[in-house]
């Protein structure tokens, strides 16, 4: 089963040390999911300060900066992993840094057999 990992935390409450060392980790994770055929996909985000939001609204579109909402913890980054089942899922997420310091929020992926597949 695909899972989304959505990795949140205070982008403030992380020293340039730690998000470096947290990538590095991070990407060894991931690693160590591709070696299993687990790894998908995984990305940080650029910071909350860099977002664009859209809104339609009446036939009218509305776009301001930042995120869609002002929260305590800011959508940082993402993995898409094929697992079992969610026990898997969560034992993923239990070896990410950012869960020590913020939250990862698993989300089992809908998937529409009829969206396209990408090309390769």
């Amino acid at each position: 089963m695909k899972y989304m990992l959505l990795i949140y935390s205070t982008e403030s409450d992380w020293t340039e040390a730690e998000r470096e060392a947290c990538m590095a980790k991070s990407t060894e994770v991931c690693h160590e999911l591709n070696q299993k055929g687990q790894f998908l996909a995984a990305s940080p985000l650029h910071p909350v300060s860099m977002a664009t939001s859209i809104r339609l609204r009446e036939g009218k579109r509305l776009i301001t900066d930042g995120p869609f909402a002002e929260t305590t913890e800011q959508l940082g980054g993402y993995y898409i992993i094929d697992v079992e089942n969610l026990d898997e899922a969560i034992a993923v997420a239990s070896q990410l840094p950012p869960a020590k310091k913020g939250t990862v929020e698993i989300r089992p992926i809908f998937e529409l057999p009829e969206m396209p597949v990408k090309q390769k």
